[in-house]
């Protein structure tokens, strides 16, 4: 492997999204990472399209550039496999709730016994003092308990979930985050530590961060909603022959488009007049931009916008995406051959660095595909490309 993070070893106890997420970052920046699998493997190796058993969408995109061993954590001579390779890594991460953990010693303090100066990280729903520590969660169920999923129903008849598994994702992107701090504080003390991101406190810090507004003060001076992003306005706006996301942000921008379209008298309205007063009544202008969209086509938007340096894209599909970056050949998306689930679309990792260019590494395994190469030794070997 290469990458700013190449020598670096992480076992990877998850499953599902989060966790996976979190180690998929790992994995993308050049660690080792060995994917612990139970019996029948992780659950994503059943999500999604699949052509071959064991080796669906999700799985294969969540997991790439890693190792799976499979081990029964609960028959001894498998544990003590485990308990070998502990001491040989640098990371563990898990996303079980507390009581699994404890059920299967794989507390903190049952790592730490076999290794003390190990960066541990935990991905539970909720954080281990509250009283909901032990309850499951998923995704949807996290997107409803944090605000996200009630959000949504600001301009639309209901609640509803964000379509991709926001809180997942995020959540596994903010542990990554966590354990690279908790590396940089063992580079400089030599002290392992234990990391806690729930995705419960994750996502509710992730949208208050905005949406926390008149609520930031005490007393209050306002709801807990960014009047901006709530705007019933604020969506792709319809043009003679399709969608085009537009959005106006600064004064000059304002000035340009308005001045364009024969309203620039709403520049001195004392409604929009500031920064201030335009975020705080974004629907009036927004409504203006969506009447005045309807009468051109989507091109000719995209020229005349594009022109005066107003923010725009066409709305698009995933198909639309995938099409256009193959045919461009960035490098985002590319065809593979997998050894087992046959010619597939890969994604790249989005980062790009001059110093430790990040390289592509090897495919989603098949389950306990590296048994013998990981357990050898007892999993003292170093990392492998």
């Amino acid at each position: 492997m290469t990458g700013p993070l190449a020598g670096l070893r992480v076992l990877d106890l998850t499953s599902t999204f989060s966790g996976p997420y979190c180690t998929l970052m790992l994995a993308d920046l050049g660690a080792e990472v060995i994917k612990v699998e139970p019996p029948g493997g992780d659950i994503a190796r059943q999500l999604g399209a699949a052509r071959t058993p064991g080796m669906a969408a999700v799985f294969l995109n969540m997991n790439r550039g890693k190792k799976s061993v499979l081990l029964d954590l609960k028959a001894p001579g498998d544990r003590a496999a485990f308990d070998r390779l502990v001491p040989a890594v640098d990371v563990l991460v898990h996303n079980m709730r507390p009581a699994a953990a404890a059920r299967l010693a794989l507390t903190y303090d049952d790592v730490r016994a076999l290794h003390p100066a190990i960066v541990y990280c935990a991905i539970p729903g909720f954080r281990g003092t509250s009283r909901h520590a032990d309850r499951p969660a998923y995704d949807d169920v996290i997107q409803g308990a944090s605000g996200i999923a009630r959000l949504q129903s600001v301009n639309q008849d209901q609640p509803g979930y964000v379509v991709t598994p926001l809180a997942d994702k995020i959540t596994g992107l903010t542990a990554s985050t966590a354990v690279l701090a908790a590396l940089r504080h063992r580079d400089a003390t030599g002290e392992g530590q234990r990391v806690e991101v729930p995705m419960f406190d994750t996502m509710v810090a992730f949208g208050l961060l905005e949406q926390l507004d008149g609520w930031t003060f005490d007393p209050p001076t306002g709801p807990p909603l960014y009047p901006r992003t709530a705007a019933p306005n604020r969506r792709p706006y319809a043009t003679a022959d399709g969608h085009l996301c537009v959005l106006i942000y600064t004064g000059r921008q304002w000035e340009r488009f308005l001045t364009l379209v024969g309203r620039a008298d709403l520049l001195r309205h004392p409604d929009y007049d500031t920064v201030g007063k335009r975020i705080a009544n974004a629907d009036g202008l927004y409504r203006v931009v969506a009447e005045v969209l309807r009468v051109r086509t989507t091109a000719e938007w995209l020229a005349e916008l594009s022109a005066i340096d107003v923010p725009c894209a066409p709305l698009a599909s995933y198909e639309e995406i995938l099409r256009e970056e193959e045919r461009d050949g960035s490098g985002l998306v590319s065809i593979v051959e997998h050894p087992v689930a046959g010619r597939l679309r890969s994604i790249a990792s989005p980062i790009a660095m001059s110093a430790s260019p990040l390289r592509a590494g090897r495919l989603a395994p098949t389950l306990g595909e590296h048994n013998d190469e990981v357990l050898a030794g007892g999993g003292t070997g170093g990392s492998s490309g």
